[in-house]
């Protein structure tokens, strides 16, 4: 089976709420870690990023079966952190990812996909 992931990324913080969204990080990578100790992720990675001029400033790396990965998504627990995220950040988004072999699996389709166009 693929590995699955989530990219859970935000931009930039509101002015006047740096403490609070420094809290708010601590609650997500407790949030993380403790899904990690249950075993329901099998590992998470906060990546931030250097000024760049775009509007991704971080993201969180989530690795763990689809199925595990969407009820976390779904849960009141995660509704939850994703409101006090996004009262804190602007452009918070979560997409679901292939990492591992999935990206083997998806590449593979391209390619058939590709074989079938015509090519210029």
């Amino acid at each position: 089976m693929p590995a699955d992931a989530l990219f859970v990324g935000w931009g930039e913080v509101a002015r006047g709420r740096e403490q609070l969204a420094l809290e708010v990080f601590q609650e997500a990578v407790a949030f993380w870690g403790g899904h990690q100790r249950d075993g329901r992720i099998e590992s998470f990675e906060p990546v931030l990023l250097r000024p760049h001029g775009g509007d991704l400033n971080g993201f969180f790396l989530v690795r763990g079966p689809r199925a595990a990965l969407g009820d976390i998504v779904d849960s009141p627990e995660f509704v939850r952190l994703t409101s006090r995220v996004n009262a804190v950040v602007a452009g918070s988004g979560v997409i679901p990812a292939f990492v591992g072999d999935g990206v083997d699996e998806v590449m593979g389709t391209f390619g058939e996909v590709a074989q079938g166009l015509p090519q210029s």
